[in-house]
């Protein structure tokens, strides 16, 4: 039995846990909100995603890498590469394997066309009885990081 986790790193991404093929649970990115400079921005937070890799115990993280996307601000690159490093710091830290994959190889090889909507589409065909976890907009991550894992069972 392999027990792996599929990581979207973004603020709206998500942990989704895999046994063997089967999905057993989806976790939303953990995120606090901190007043720097009077303003309120959101970062991923590195006590709660602990806690809840801790919890699941995984074999093995596979986890989404992109590369900078012409025309990203830097405050937008600067905050995913944050978002990044306490992910890699936290897998780190549990000394749990890693592989990293480009979006273009997963998404390529997991038959997913283009659009955040293609992913949640594509996370209801492979896993129908889990329909509601990606029923929203705004659970793109949550599919996005299924269909991330689904690829490490697949290919890593």
């Amino acid at each position: 039995m392999s027990l792996v986790i599929g990581i979207d790193c973004g603020l709206s991404g998500a942990v989704a846990v895999l046994e063997d093929t089967k999905l057993v649970s989806v976790h939303d990115m953990p995120t606090l909100v901190i007043e720097t400079n009077k303003k309120a921005k959101r970062q991923v937070s590195a006590p709660m995603l602990a806690s809840t890799i801790a919890a699941i115990k995984p074999d093995h993280a596979y986890v989404e890498k992109p590369a900078s996307r012409p025309g990203q601000s830097v405050v937008a690159m600067f905050g995913f590469g944050r978002s990044l490093g306490v992910v890699e710091g936290v897998l780190a830290a549990l000394n749990i394997p890693v592989t990293y994959v480009a979006p273009a190889t997963w998404t390529k090889q997991m038959g997913k066309p283009a659009g955040k909507d293609a992913s949640r589409h594509r996370a209801m065909e492979l896993f129908p009885e889990h329909q509601d976890w990606f029923k929203r907009v705004k659970d793109d991550g949550r599919a996005e990081a299924a269909l991330i894992a689904v690829w490490g069972i697949r290919h890593g």
